[in-house]
């Protein structure tokens, strides 16, 4: 089971290639979800609202199993897989690159154009601080509130990074854990009297 993968730390602005009088200038941002995805193309549109494409490639989920290349209105092929194939090539995932073009008066052709999102691409993740990071779940755990100490205990030993803690008689405390340790705080928890817990993704 996989329990990291490999990202951009900050999102790269306007990186600038000329290829024959047409700028591409690239972009990349760390995305999580469509949300975010949509909040970054739109941005992009509203900056660029003159150029003559806006194409970009992302993949999101472990796996990059959720994943698109679009050549807005550019030859089938000859600009978002190009830049897909750099999210391959670099390994990340929930990253979304753009490569905004104003065309410049003379016509790349196909292999151009390929050639020319490839490394306006290349060169903008080359601008990326690539990080890994590790997948989290997030615990809710419910106790009595003699028991923090324990629980407390428990948490920072894995590591864990305490969203909510809500001190009543009954306490309930929700932290993020790393997901590779989700089975062994699960044990030590089960050994625990009046101790609940639950686990959301």
């Amino acid at each position: 089971m996989l329990f990291e993968y490999k990202t951009i730390e900050k999102p790269v602005e306007n990186v600038l290639l000329k290829e024959k009088g047409s700028k591409f200038i690239g972009f990349a941002y760390p995305v999580n979800n469509e949300e975010e995805l949509k909040k970054a193309l739109e941005k992009m549109k509203a900056e660029h609202p003159k150029a003559t494409h806006h194409c970009y490639a992302f993949r999101i989920g472990l796996n990059g199993e959720n994943y698109r290349a679009n050549d807005d209105g550019e030859p089938s092929g000859s600009a978002g897989l190009p830049i897909y194939n750099q999210l391959l090539a670099n390994e990340i995932t929930n990253t979304l690159v753009v490569s905004v073009r104003y065309y410049g008066g003379t016509k790349l052709g196909v292999s151009g154009l390929v050639k020319a999102y490839k490394e306006s691409a290349k060169l903008t993740l080359e601008e990326a601080n690539i990080v890994v990071k590790e997948l989290e779940i997030e615990i809710k755990i419910q106790f009595n509130f003699n028991q923090q100490n324990i629980i407390f205990t428990l948490l920072s030993k894995y590591d864990a990074k305490i969203v909510n803690f809500d001190s009543q008689e009954k306490a309930s405390i929700i932290a993020n854990i790393k997901l590779k340790h989700q089975n062994e705080i699960a044990e030590s928890l089960k050994n625990i009297q009046f101790v609940d817990y639950k686990f959301s993704g």
